[in-house]
């Protein structure tokens, strides 16, 4: 533990919560410190703000968020970070957390990666999936084709116009860019190794009415090509049979390999690979929370929706937590007085 006869309060520029990760949940939660009137500073590795929506989905549309039937993921981004900074909270970007130290005055201080050192009354923990890369399948491949015409993740879909695409996986980013790219491929063939999938059953419903060519229990065996991708070859996994299809764009979508020992080392409780939080999202270290899909409690649903109104608890006890006199529940919004 650092000391506090050597980091006097009065030295040190401390905020009243720390909000670490500036995904979907981590910006509403650092707009909503800010309708409580709380010193809030946001730390996040990437060198801009939205998390997943625009590191890894920008234009893909996304469907579970109140008030819009559907919305593109980057202007998701856009509407949250606009929205986080209209009380002109700290950004921090391209800062990576690697220790949180708590002092013997109940001060945390946050140390990254770049040596720098930031000292916070509350912690709130919004890092999405965590520390995670995509799952690659076990297929050799020229590694100059990797985020070219082989893809885990789409920032334009331009690219995939009058393509022949392929798309590995089941879960929601491969049902979806079915249905986004069947309206601008030339043609979109879907592969999933069983026939169950992961996807909202309205999307999967809307891919089997959309031009998409989807062949359950197949998997990718090779690919094919001359310093490009020209083709693969597929295999039913029930009997073997192989088949040869034209591709020259591929997106492999089947989740993702997540590293969770960084939180396990500061002294979180874990369940499984999610931090175990109680009803008002505190974690077991003291003035620490987490929100959204980082964390787990038995009500748990990750939905970008929730990961919100997590948000709004974690903020509205640290503000208790920071403040013993102050209200969990301020009132509704439209009855405080703001100047926004």
């Amino acid at each position: 533990m650092y000391s506090p006869e050597t980091h006097k309060l009065a030295d040190m520029d401390v905020f009243d919560i720390t909000i670490i990760g500036a995904g979907p949940t981590g910006l509403f939660g650092s707009f909503y410190a800010g309708l409580r009137g709380i010193k809030t500073k946001v730390i996040d590795v990437l060198g801009e703000l939205g998390g997943q929506l625009t590191a890894l989905y920008p234009e893909k549309y996304v469907y579970d968020v109140a008030g819009h039937p559907k919305i593109l993921a980057k202007d998701l981004a856009k509407n949250l970070g606009t929205q986080a900074q209209l009380f002109k909270q700290s950004i921090v970007l391209g800062e990576k957390v690697t220790q949180m130290v708590r002092g013997e005055d109940g001060v945390w201080k946050i140390i990254t990666d770049k040596g720098s050192e930031h000292y916070t009354k509350t912690v709130l923990l919004a890092l999405g999936a965590g520390a995670c890369v995509p799952k690659k399948l076990d297929v050799e491949y020229p590694a100059e084709l990797e985020g070219d015409t082989i893809v885990y993740a789409v920032k334009s879909k331009e690219r995939f116009r009058d393509k022949d695409v392929l798309i590995i996986g089941g879960g929601d980013s491969a049902v979806d860019w079915a249905n986004e790219f069947s309206q601008l491929a030339s043609k979109v063939t879907l592969i999933h190794r069983r026939d169950q999938f992961r996807a909202v059953q309205t999307s999967v419903e809307e891919m089997c009415h959309n031009k998409v060519d989807v062949k359950t229990f197949y998997e990718l065996k090779h690919i094919l090509g001359n310093g490009k991708l020209e083709g693969a070859v597929i295999f039913d996994n029930r009997t073997g049979k192989e088949e040869t299809i034209k591709c020259d764009a591929m997106c492999i979508n089947i989740g993702f390999v997540i590293n969770l020992d960084f939180l396990k080392s500061w002294g979180l409780q874990m369940e499984g690979n999610a931090i175990a939080v109680n009803e008002k999202m505190e974690t077991n270290l003291p003035g620490v929370y987490a929100a959204g899909d980082i964390c787990t409690h038995p009500a748990k649903l990750k939905l970008i929706a929730t990961g919100a109104s997590e948000a709004a608890t974690a903020v509205n006890f640290a503000v208790t937590f920071v403040n013993p006199t102050a209200k969990a529940f301020p009132g509704h919004s439209s009855n405080l007085n703001l100047s926004i």
